[in-house]
């Protein structure tokens, strides 16, 4: 039955999206010595393991995001978003139990179906919410997914001091908790009338990316865009496996510098964007993040000490710029009402980089690392990232700067 959300039902949906990101993080700083202990692999190994781990995650979520929000449209939010919150605990036992590598791939699989709850998430604020106040409640829930990465692999790397599966069965115990709240305190918040049958033609992932198509202003940036998430999947690749072969990190190591990198990321692109672009402009904006992110990349692949690292963290930073200003260059080229076209392409063209960058940098990394290698070097993925961004920032700067479309 329908019924007016109160705050706490509010309250469980931020939790829920909070608890995607943490599970997300959370895998990070544990991942190298959970895959060392389940595969018996040795760290060079162990990353290229992590690299299809990861892909397995994110290629659940780009395949199942539309499927899970069409699902919603039909049955309503209730079922579903309780069901990816009890899917999640469900995961979290699987990883924390897992004997071999098949039941971690059948975790991170099942994570990623579930971790796509938040486009059900995103419908219920919707339903809720009027919509002049939307890009408010949608601007909290970016700060839930940025609050969750940074505390996620803090919490794994702290949790992971007692050992590499205590973080899930924290996490699982969390998502148990949240699932026992929301049964109480969730409401249905789709009435019957407002409902559509599932239809399997909306929940192709691939049709996002058509609007490109349509607007041709749009088509160099987005390959800009593209390289760019590309190059920057990096970090989450190897950072972790990085940080053990290089410096010989302790999980709480690993998860206080993650949290470190997101904090710093999120105080500079949240604050000082706006600022910096009217200073700037959009297009100048992108061309210093950039710089600011090649500049980065190469002092990873090279750095000798944390004490270095910890620098460029800050350094790094500025690098955030980009990712807002890319997009508001791109909003320019389309009208006005295909701007939600837009950004779900953008959100595409992000999960396919996220997936191709993974794969490619832990292969990297595991090559250089190996006994094999012709060179030995842990850094190597960086610098390969550093030649992906310098490409695509003299690409950038050979595009002449379209003029808006006309708005309607």
């Amino acid at each position: 039955m329908l019924r007016r959300p109160d705050k706490f039902a509010v309250t469980f949906v931020f939790i829920t999206v909070f608890l995607d990101m943490v599970g997300f993080g959370l895998v990070m700083p544990v991942l190298p010595r959970l895959i060392e202990e389940v595969s018996g692999a040795d760290l060079a190994s162990a990353s290229i393991w992590g690299g299809w781990l990861f892909f397995a995650y994110g290629g659940m979520q780009f395949l199942f995001g539309p499927a899970i929000g069409n699902l919603s449209d039909a049955v309503g939010r209730r079922p579903v978003l309780l069901l990816s919150v009890f899917g999640l605990a469900v995961d979290y036992l699987l990883t924390g139990f897992a004997p071999n590598m098949t039941w971690l791939f059948i975790g991170r699989i099942f994570a990623g179906i579930c971790g796509a709850s938040y486009t059900t998430a995103n419908a219920f604020l919707a339903d809720i919410t009027k919509p002049e106040d939307r890009a408010k409640v949608f601007g909290l829930m970016g700060a839930a997914f940025g609050l969750g990465f940074v505390i996620g692999p803090a919490i794994g790397g702290l949790l992971g001091t007692f050992g590499p599966r205590v973080p899930f069965f924290v996490a699982a115990g969390l998502a148990i908790l949240n699932f026992i709240y929301g049964w109480f305190v969730l409401p249905e918040t789709l009435a019957p009338e407002n409902r559509r049958p599932f239809s399997f033609a909306r929940s192709n992932p691939i049709g996002a990316l058509k609007v490109f198509a349509r607007y041709r202003g749009v088509v160099p940036l987005s390959a800009v865009m593209l390289l760019y998430f590309l190059a920057t999947a990096v970090y989450p690749a190897i950072w972790a496996f990085w940080g053990i072969a290089a410096f010989g990190w302790s999980e709480a190591t690993i998860g206080l510098t993650l949290a470190a990198f997101g904090l710093i990321t999120a105080i500079v692109q949240g604050g000082l964007t706006g600022p910096v672009v009217k200073w700037l402009g959009e297009r100048n904006t992108t061309v210093f993040g950039l710089v600011t992110a090649v500049v980065a990349l190469v002092g990873y692949g090279l750095a000798p000490s944390l004490t270095v690292v910890l620098i460029l963290i800050v350094i790094h930073a500025p690098e955030g710029f980009v990712h807002p200003a890319l997009t508001a260059m791109m909003s320019h080229q389309a009208p006005d009402d295909a701007q939600g076209e837009i950004q779900g392409g953008i959100a595409s063209l992000q999960s396919i980089g996220m997936l191709l960058g993974t794969v490619l940098f832990t292969q990297v990394f595991g090559w250089f690392t190996s006994p094999d290698a012709p060179v030995h070097s842990p850094g190597a993925a960086y610098l390969l990232a550093a030649i992906i961004l310098t490409a695509t920032l003299v690409f950038f700067l050979t595009l002449r700067e379209a003029k808006p479309v006309t708005r309607q």
